[in-house]
């Protein structure tokens, strides 16, 4: 089983300046190293607090930088949002200067707002994500490539640096849309997916339609797909703390879900307004819900939840809003010393005894 750590970069106030939500993203990310993770994960988003990451690419070659051993992902590269040369070219680079460590997700995204910005219209995303994901194997894959397509054009072309990963970086599709995932299952790429703030019941209706999903394909999730799941957790036994964690992670699905439903309010134009929505889930159902309790109330959950989905990752939310980033760290350091490591011994103990 691996463990990754997923890094929003949110801000959720002026009281966060943005050079601190970088800063504290890059120290999550060397802490998890030495924690022991395999993976830190970096999301895209653009022109709102919602997450100061505009560039996972660039944060990967930065976080490259300051670690020797943990891999590191984009969760997601917005593709509608690039030129295929430039994504190809630059995904080339960063897998060179990380040492061959990149995981590369990508997206086709969901918030019409960063589209306007960009003059892309969102209706399209789906048909351009399509089509870059005609590019991925070729551009990195073959010496010299070219492609015809309804919005993306490419002429005979070379990527000057070359993957270090041979053929290519490995690729974590992530979409709500079937019949793309389906693509990933028959393609070989592997899957991120998520049941949100969501309990049991909706990680086994997740499991149900991967299990449809890769059936159709004529393959075994279990055997032939690796997926990742991410989750948010929080161990502590101070009920404070988890509270604040919880009231962060509410505030991310708020942010989001205005975000996503063109309901997104303002007063300057740029940081979003936390409004309650109708989807909200009181803390006590987000207790009953997540694995956060003490380090066994979250271990046993989370055993329960690998149990029903049994995923091959695990993606833990550690940014959120405006958490304090000394417990975070803690926080990090926690699941390193014993959740994990805890998580492993009974995941193999329950193999060996298959």
């Amino acid at each position: 089983m691996e463990f990754g750590v997923f890094i929003l970069a949110q801000q959720r106030g002026y009281h966060q300046t943005s050079q601190q939500v970088i800063n504290n993203s890059i120290e999550q990310t060397v802490v998890a190293e030495q924690a022991g993770f395999n993976t830190a994960w970096y999301a895209e988003h653009h022109f709102n607090n919602y997450s100061l990451s505009p560039s996972p690419l660039m944060t990967v070659a930065h976080a490259a930088a300051k670690t020797s051993r943990i891999r590191l992902g984009t969760a997601v590269c917005i593709l509608p949002l690039y030129h295929p040369a430039r994504f190809l070219a630059e995904v080339g680079f960063v897998d060179t200067v990380s040492n061959g460590r990149l995981e590369l997700g990508v997206g086709s995204g969901y918030q019409e707002f960063e589209f306007e910005r960009f003059g892309v219209d969102i209706a399209n995303s789906g048909a351009i994500y399509n089509e870059f994901l005609d590019i991925l194997p070729k551009g990195l894959k073959e010496k010299i490539f070219e492609y015809e397509g309804q919005f993306l054009k490419v002429p005979p072309s070379s990527i000057a640096v070359r993957c270090i990963q041979d053929p290519m970086p490995p690729i974590w599709v992530t979409s709500g849309n079937p019949l793309t995932l389906a693509r990933a299952v028959r393609e070989d790429y592997n899957l991120f997916v998520t049941s949100l703030l969501n309990g049991n019941d909706a990680i086994a209706n997740l499991r149900g339609r991967l299990e449809k999903i890769a059936a159709d394909e004529g393959k075994d999730l279990d055997r032939d797909v690796k997926f990742g799941f991410l989750r948010c957790g929080y161990a502590s036994d101070n009920s404070a703390e988890i509270d604040s964690y919880l009231d962060n992670a509410r505030f991310q699905r708020r942010i989001s879900e205005s975000l996503k439903y063109r309901r997104q309010q303002s007063e300057d134009g740029y940081m979003v307004k936390e409004v309650p929505s109708e989807t909200d889930l009181s803390f006590e159902q987000l207790r009953q819900n997540l694995p956060v309790g003490s380090v066994n109330q979250v271990i046993d959950k989370m055993l329960e939840e690998i149990c029903i989905l049994r995923p091959k990752h695990i993606a833990l939310q550690t940014q959120l809003g405006d958490f304090d980033q000394k417990t975070m760290l803690k926080q990090i350091e926690l699941w390193g010393d014993k959740i994990i490591p805890a998580i492993r011994k009974e995941i193999d103990q329950t193999a060996d005894a298959a």
